[in-house]
């Protein structure tokens, strides 16, 4: 059996993950807050462009090599981009998931969704502990058939990033 866990893929600064996370968690929350559901179902479709395509697509992420160079705060260990972006699949499926709810009058259903995505990203911002991560590396189905999906795609930008291997 082969060490690898997923195919290659780039390396990211999990503190812009945190960041973009506490971003996606504030706008969920004036979501809710002002009763605007499409609020939260933007931040739920672009979790899930980002998990199809790669995180750097992650917008309330994207400011964050502005505010490191603001900051002026030194490197970190990178972390392989498929867990970070299984986690993001995830949300974005519970987001839209409660779009369904709200399609069907079922508001507190679809409130609820947002509020556990919301609780989740505000978990990664406040502590760095990412739930979807922890499960990505799982030994079940669905991560592996995501690695495999996506993993074509990075394959094809030919990104210069090993693969992760299990220590």
């Amino acid at each position: 059996m082969s060490a690898h866990l997923t195919p290659p893929a780039r390396s990211i600064d999990p503190r812009g993950q945190r960041f973009g996370a506490a971003l996606s968690a504030i706008v969920l929350v004036i979501s809710f807050a002002t009763q605007q559901f499409w609020l939260a179902a933007l931040i739920g479709l672009n979790l899930l462009i980002a998990a199809a395509f790669g995180s750097r697509l992650f917008l309330p992420g994207r400011p964050w090599p502005l505010v490191k160079k603001a900051l002026r705060l030194g490197p970190t260990t990178p972390e392989h981009e498929y867990p970070p972006r299984f986690a993001q699949a995830l949300g974005g499926i519970f987001v839209a998931l409660g779009a369904a709810a709200f399609v069907v009058g079922s508001t507190a259903v679809g409130w609820l969704l947002v509020g556990a995505v919301a609780g989740l990203q505000t978990l990664l911002a406040a502590t760095g502990y990412c739930l979807g991560c922890k499960m990505y590396f799982l030994r079940w189905w669905v991560p592996s058939q995501f690695a495999r999906l996506f993993g074509y795609d990075d394959r094809m930008l030919k990104l210069p990033v090993r693969p992760l291997r299990r220590a």
